[in-house]
């Protein structure tokens, strides 16, 4: 009963994220922890694991309509590989408990998600390259989220989207990449997990049955949305795009506080 529960919690929250390019591990992470009781740490790799299921589904869904924006997704793979793994390195020896720096997190998407909201917008730039300083701009943001999602298990979508679409990106072209960009960092990360599990005395390796029944769930989701978002406005997705980010924010700063 759990693992069903698991996977259609997964189901409903992948719908509702994948048409901005997150893939709703950053929702599933108090989930995990109120709801199906996965221990810490190992909650962590299990949401990578999620990633790994369930991001397939909606990336399968987007290349079918040839929107998969290879240059700037490979921008964001060449940082934010080499920041999870950092990320999940700090996360089991130095940080397994303090969540202070997730304050931090929130100090960006707070305001961020506000602008998005309910500012006024430009319209978006739906081009395939990143050209000049805006390239090292991306990766080095990149690989400040990788060390982010490396530590708290949230790949990094829920960060690098809100930030792209703020600079001026379409979601049609963030929400691809940024997918594309948590499925190869979360492998990245669950296999250091797994190899740091090697020689750590507790439980940091992930909940098998439990990832895999989440990234079932995961799968039809972010296949459901991806095939949602040609049909929704493109400010409707920035707007959503934006309480995600507030969200997310205000749960960071209350995990935090409380």
């Amino acid at each position: 009963m759990t693992l069903l529960l698991a996977a259609v919690l997964a189901f409903l929250i992948a719908m509702m994220t994948a048409p901005v390019g997150v893939s709703g591990a950053v929702f599933l992470m108090p989930v995990q922890l109120s709801v199906l009781h996965t221990p810490s740490p190992s909650v962590t790799p299990t949401n990578l694991l999620y990633n790994l299921v369930a991001i397939p589904g909606g990336l399968l869904r987007y290349n079918g309509r040839m929107r998969i924006r290879r240059s700037l997704t490979w921008l964001l793979v060449a940082g934010t590989i080499p920041g999870t793994v950092v990320g999940a390195i700090i996360r089991v020896w130095w940080l397994s408990g303090p969540e202070e720096f997730l304050l931090v997190v929130a100090s960006v998407l707070i305001p961020l998600g506000i602008w998005l909201l309910f500012g006024k917008h430009t319209p978006s730039r739906e081009g395939h390259d990143v050209h000049g300083r805006q390239r090292l701009l991306i990766i080095g943001l990149a690989l400040v989220v990788g060390v982010i999602g490396g530590i708290y298990g949230i790949g990094g979508g829920s960060l690098l989207a809100p930030i792209l679409v703020g600079m001026g990106f379409a979601v049609s072209s963030v929400a691809p990449a940024a997918l594309t960009s948590t499925l190869v960092t979360s492998v990245a990360g669950l296999i250091t997990y797994i190899v740091l599990s090697l020689g750590y005395h507790g439980n940091i390796a992930p909940d098998w049955p439990l990832g895999i029944a989440l990234g079932i769930g995961g799968f039809a989701g972010t296949y459901a949305g991806a095939a949602l978002q040609p049909w929704l406005p493109e400010m409707l997705l920035r707007r959503t795009l934006g309480g995600i980010g507030i969200v997310i924010g205000v749960h960071y700063v209350v995990q935090v506080v409380i």
